[in-house]
């Protein structure tokens, strides 16, 4: 049996007794905590599964997209080494799931570090996977509207340069994620990996930090790729051949999937931030639903990882046809050991036979 008693209740009877009769104290609703929403078991059992069945597709699939890029005896163009670094990005980003899975049941129980490194990865990735989607933008730009022009720009190893600078431009927009801590805000609640701003003051580091990640790491990439992709559909809507059209196919359908896995969180960020800015009316109830909304967002946007192999499967006839050729080669590099096997064998025994 337990006894609760609200002190909230009581010091404001308190006050009011104390305080002169032409008087009354009134508690400000922004000093008093919003109590965390905390998933129930089950709910934090199926998102643990959510991220182990992510986890088990983005590996093998992307390691897939990567071989079939990477083996590919022909010179790559710049969008396939463009998008060679992204499948690379998701499956950085999908190794680190096992960890926020085993953090939905038991809490964060791997340290500090861990929790700044994995947050650090992840916030990169962010960066990288836009940025590389913007510089696809561009190149198919280049290729269908500016093809004279782009010639000399679609060097190869204009290309990855390029690549690197989108490495270290997402690393550098990601080194905010080090001030993430593992913190037990209460001592009824797990351990939680969560940003911590313990230098200067929290809330201006917070809308900084956040005006980065809307800027670069939404807004301005996707401006390019709206931009590119329109003067490029008209192009393409004014051509005869349908060859182009097919090569845009999966390209398209690599932005759509990523605007639908991270469009959401960033309209629930835009929303937690002007809360946090007062810009919106502070309200309890909103509070413990945008940071609801945060968490179910953040997981969808980790679909992302998983969802590139699953395109490039079922929408690209290019990459279909490459992976057919290469499994073919590998039959046929595998039975022509077989044979070489067998006959060293047959060989030998012969041998054995005469002598």
């Amino acid at each position: 049996m337990s006894i609760t008693f609200d002190f909230d209740e009581y010091y404001v009877e308190l006050l009011n007794e104390t305080l002169p009769t032409n008087h009354t104290y009134v508690v400000d609703p922004k000093t008093l905590p919003c109590e965390k929403q905390v998933l129930d078991p089950t709910a934090a059992v199926t998102l643990c599964l959510v991220l182990i069945v992510i986890f088990l597709l983005a590996i093998p699939g992307n390691l897939l997209v990567a071989w079939v890029i990477g083996t590919n005896k022909q010179a790559l163009t710049p969008s396939d080494v463009y998008l060679f670094h992204l499948t690379i990005a998701d499956g950085l980003l999908a190794l680190t799931l096992p960890f926020w899975a085993v953090a939905e049941i038991h809490g964060w129980i791997f340290g500090d570090f861990m929790c700044k490194f994995l947050s650090l990865v992840i916030e990169a990735n962010f960066y990288t996977s836009i940025l590389f989607l913007a510089c696809i933008s561009i190149d198919r730009y280049l290729v269908i509207v500016r093809a004279r022009e782009s010639l000399r720009s679609r060097q190869r190893m204009h290309s990855w340069l390029l690549c690197a600078a989108v490495w270290a431009l997402g690393w550098a927009l990601a080194l905010p994620a080090l001030f993430n801590d593992a913190l037990k805000p209460d001592p009824s609640q797990k351990i939680t990996c969560s940003e911590n701003f313990d230098i200067g003051r929290a809330s201006l580091w917070r809308l900084a930090t956040r005006g980065f990640r809307h800027i670069f790491g939404f807004l301005f990439p996707l401006s390019i790729m709206v931009i590119c992709y329109s003067i490029t559909i008209t192009r393409l809507l004014h051509t005869r051949g349908f060859q182009k059209h097919r090569a845009m196919k999966v390209i398209i359908s690599v932005v759509i999937a990523f605007l639908l896995c991270w469009t959401p969180y960033h309209i629930t960020m835009v929303v937690d931030t002007l809360l946090r800015a007062d810009l919106i009316p502070y309200d309890c109830a909103m509070r413990r639903s945008v940071s609801l909304a945060l968490d179910i967002t953040s997981r969808l946007g980790l679909v992302h990882s998983c969802i590139n192999p699953v395109l490039y499967a079922f929408v690209g006839e290019k990459f279909r046809r490459k992976m057919a050729l290469l499994f073919q080669r590998r039959a046929r590099q595998e039975r022509m050991l077989v044979s070489k096997f067998s006959r060293s064998t047959s060989q030998s025994s012969d041998g054995g036979a005469v002598l």
